[in-house]
């Protein structure tokens, strides 16, 4: 394999995972893509707004590449978690295109650079922050992975929809019957435990 296959190898998994998450907005009310699902808050269009700051953090600064795009919920004096929610003011439309905005800018870095290429992490531990563009793109693929996974749960709890992508779900059952039926046998197994 070259280097230039494995690049664009990581960029389509990358693309993959972007557009599995985007996916999961399809068809959703403003609240159900932004009501929190779990204890700890995830939601739908947190999640893209967090991954669209990820993209320009990892692709932007760290290869000396900056970007306009305006964040404050990455200022040092912004709650921890406020890239992780949207606010009754950042719509559905303008943290869709910021995320869109993140790719373009960061498939250019991809295109730019070769996967030797060095930058540095600014908020790593020093000892670690020296990466290249290959650690980065597995990195930020492997993270975006993660969270379209997250997605896909919070997706399934509001609606039922699943699946890893729109035009092929990669699911066994296509009914919700044989879920119904799965899902009974999975919960028998654990009560079985109980019982032992």
């Amino acid at each position: 394999m070259t280097p230039l296959d494995a690049k664009a190898d990581l960029h389509r998994y990358l693309r993959d995972a972007r557009e599995a998450l985007l996916w999961k907005l399809d068809g959703l009310s403003e609240y159900d893509i932004r009501r929190p699902l779990t204890p700890t808050g995830t939601n739908l269009l947190g999640l893209v707004k967090h991954l669209a700051s990820v993209e320009f953090g990892y692709f932007g600064p760290t290869f000396g590449r900056p970007h306009d795009e305006s964040m404050p919920w990455l200022d040092s004096y912004a709650d921890p978690n406020a890239d992780l929610w949207a606010t009754v003011d950042e719509s559905r439309e303008q943290i869709v295109a910021l995320y869109h905005r993140a790719w373009a800018h960061t498939d250019a870095t991809i295109e730019a650079l070769p996967l030797d290429a060095i930058g540095t992490v600014p908020w790593w531990p020093v000892d670690r922050s020296q990466v290249t563009l290959h650690l980065i793109l597995v990195h930020v693929t492997t993270e975006s992975h993660r969270h379209a996974g997250h997605a896909d749960i919070v997706r399934e709890t509001i609606d039922g929809a699943a699946g890893m992508m729109q035009d092929h779900d990669n699911l066994p059952y296509g009914d919700a019957s044989r879920w119904a039926e799965h899902r009974a046998r999975v919960q028998r197994a654990a009560e079985q435990t109980l019982e032992a």
